[in-house]
C-alpha cells in the first residue's frame, strides 16, 4: 500500500494529492521546456526563417501553459478516476512515453539547436501520443478528451517544425 493511499489520508485528500502529484509531474517537464527555451528565442530562433503560419512568441507560453494542465488533469483522471487494469496500466504508460518525448524535444530543438533530430522526435511524439489518447479513451473519455487538444498542438507544432527544417 502506497504512502497516499494509507487509512491516514480520506479519499478526498489522495485524490488531491495525486493531483498535485500530476500537476508536479507535468509541471517539471514545462519548466525544463521553458529554461531551455527561452534563451534561444531571442538569438538562434529569431534568425530562423520560419513559415507564415507561425504564431507571435507570446502564443506560445499561453497555449502551453493550458495545454500541459490538461496533460495533467487527464493523468491524474487515469491514475484517481481509474480502476487499475491492464487497460489503465497501459493509458497511463503511454501517457509517460509521450511525457518523455515531449521532455526530449525542447533540449534537441532548441538546446542543441537540432532541427531535423527535432522534426524525428516531435513525429514519434505524435505517434506516441496518438496511441495515448486512443487508449485514455478507452478507460476514460474524459481523460481522452483532455489530450486531444494537445495532439492537434503537437501536429501543428510538427508542421512548424519540418518547414522550419525545410526553409533553413
Amino acid at each position: 500500500m502506497s504512502l497516499i493511499q494509507s487509512r491516514s489520508f480520506s479519499p478526498c485528500a489522495v485524490s488531491r494529492l495525486r493531483l498535485l502529484a500530476c500537476l508536479a509531474l507535468v509541471g517539471v517537464v514545462a519548466a525544463v521546456g521553458g529554461a531551455v527555451t527561452a534563451p534561444a528565442i531571442p538569438a538562434w530562433y529569431q534568425g530562423l526563417h520560419k513559415p507564415a503560419w507561425t504564431p507571435p512568441n507570446a502564443a506560445f507560453p499561453i497555449a502551453w501553459t493550458i495545454l500541459y494542465i490538461l496533460m495533467a488533469l487527464s493523468l491524474w483522471r487515469l491514475w484517481d478516476k481509474v480502476a487499475p487494469s491492464p487497460a489503465r496500466r497501459t493509458a497511463i504508460g503511454l501517457f509517460l512515453a509521450q511525457l518523455a518525448l515531449n521532455a526530449l524535444w525542447s533540449p534537441v530543438f532548441f538546446g542543441l539547436h537540432a532541427p531535423v533530430a527535432g522534426l524525428v522526435i516531435i513525429l514519434a511524439l505524435i505517434v506516441v501520443l496518438a496511441l495515448a489518447v486512443r487508449a485514455a479513451f478507452r478507460v476514460d473519455r474524459a481523460a481522452g478528451g483532455l489530450l486531444v487538444p494537445y495532439l492537434a498542438w503537437v501536429c501543428y507544432a510538427s508542421t512548424l517544425n519540418a518547414a522550419i527544417v525545410f526553409l533553413n
